[in-house]
């Protein structure tokens, strides 16, 4: 409508000052009784001086003179003409001026109005599937201005992010309840473990021949109830205290030292370049531990293991990664993506929970772990961690 009135209101403008000058011009053009009595005027001189006795010896000029009266004359008259017509063609170009112009604009209002609409459509569509939490659309763009484009970047940005959002305040969320029931199960664990212990230990010491083997088989299981019950405690209890710097080069190469197996190889290779990090040393070291104990377990007392610590870029952040690599059986592809979730184990008389305190650990440095494996090859967990910042320059003394 802004549009078309933008195009109508010059038309019509243009138009009355058309007429308007028209009006004012033309009879000033015309002048028809003037040409009139100046013809009338003129015949009758004309005819004063053919009778004259000169007249033979200015017939030449008297005609030429007489030429000039017609025409001018034919000329009046023809103006007058227009000038009565001159109205109703100024009324009919107005009109088609209007009609023309009001096309015009309104073609260019429905052009604008559909590059304006379908994108800000497009977006409105967009602002309810990021409300429902839906992935958007990433087929072509619909047309529109180059700022509708860069919109649509932003929204889509926006989208990842508050869905990476979700996913982790689902998985914190999800994760709490499951440290909640791990230190509850750990504290069910522990209150009778320990009389069943000593009680254990008594028996033991007088035992007979006949309860030997019994007693044994008691003092087995009470031992591996003992390490569930530490393994829930670990896993229900974030790292806690001041951070320190940690050398994560000398933590490697003390698991490969503490982790030992016949028939399995273990070597650290670790860049000039690793940074340190800002973390907890004693759970790094179980994560780490807990890694490479299940990579010579997968060995199966035959292979090689491989931890290697070096210099990556994190999130636009300086970061220390480490790979453990194995040449063990591997993982089935189907439970390579649930083998960081707890009570998720492939080893008999597994808790489930090692990977699943790898993985809380780095997330609770800020760092990140994943998995690879090609079944009857090996499998490699890669933890990233991001590391120690630099104080600011500015608050050096």
């Amino acid at each position: 409508m802004f549009l078309l009135t933008f195009a109508l209101v010059p038309s019509i403008l243009l138009g009355i000052g058309w007429a308007a000058t028209s009006r004012w011009a033309l009879p000033m053009m015309g002048a028809t009784a003037a040409w009139d009595s100046v013809y009338a005027s003129g015949q009758r001189a004309i005819e004063a001086a053919r009778t004259r006795p000169d007249a033979r010896a200015t017939r030449g000029e008297l005609l030429e003179h007489e030429k000039r009266l017609d025409e001018g004359l034919t000329r009046s008259r023809q103006t007058s003409l227009l000038m009565r017509n001159a109205d109703r063609a100024i009324l009919l170009a107005v009109v088609f001026l209007t009609v023309f112009f009001g096309l015009l604009a309104t073609n260019i209002a429905g052009h604008l109005s559909r590059a304006l609409t379908r994108p800000l459509q497009e977006l409105v569509e967009w602002t309810d599937m990021i409300a429902r939490g839906e992935a958007l659309p990433a087929g072509p763009p619909k047309k529109g201005a180059p700022e509708f484009q860069l919109l649509r970047h932003r929204m889509q940005r926006m989208a990842a992010e508050l869905r990476l959002g979700r996913q982790r305040a689902v998985e914190a969320e999800r994760s709490a309840a499951l440290r909640e029931s791990a230190r509850q199960v750990a504290h069910e664990l522990k209150n009778p473990l320990t009389p069943i212990r000593f009680a254990v230990a008594r028996l033991k010491r007088h035992a007979t021949p006949e309860t030997a083997e019994a007693i044994e088989v008691l003092e087995l299981e009470t031992s591996r109830l003992d390490a569930m019950a530490r393994s829930f405690a670990q896993f229900g209890r974030l790292p806690e205290g001041p951070r320190a710097p940690v050398d994560l080069g000398e933590l490697v190469r003390y698991a490969a030292r503490a982790t030992t197996a016949p028939g399995v190889d273990i070597e650290v290779e670790v860049a000039a370049d690793a940074p340190m990090i800002d973390g907890h040393f004693d759970a790094l070291s179980r994560a780490v531990s807990n890694v490479v104990i299940n990579a010579v377990d997968a060995c199966e007392g035959q292979g090689q293991v491989l931890l290697r610590v070096g210099r990556v870029d994190f999130e636009g952040r300086e970061a220390a990664e480490v790979i453990v690599s194995d040449t063990g059986k591997g993982i089935d592809p189907e439970k390579l993506p649930h083998v960081f979730e707890p009570y998720v184990t492939t080893k008999p008389g597994g808790t489930g929970l090692g990977l699943a305190i790898v993985r809380q650990t780095i997330l609770a440095h800020e760092g990140q772990v994943d998995a690879s494996s090609v079944p009857g090859s090996g499998t490699s967990i890669r933890m990233v961690l991001p590391a120690t910042r630099e104080a600011d320059p500015s608050l050096r003394r």
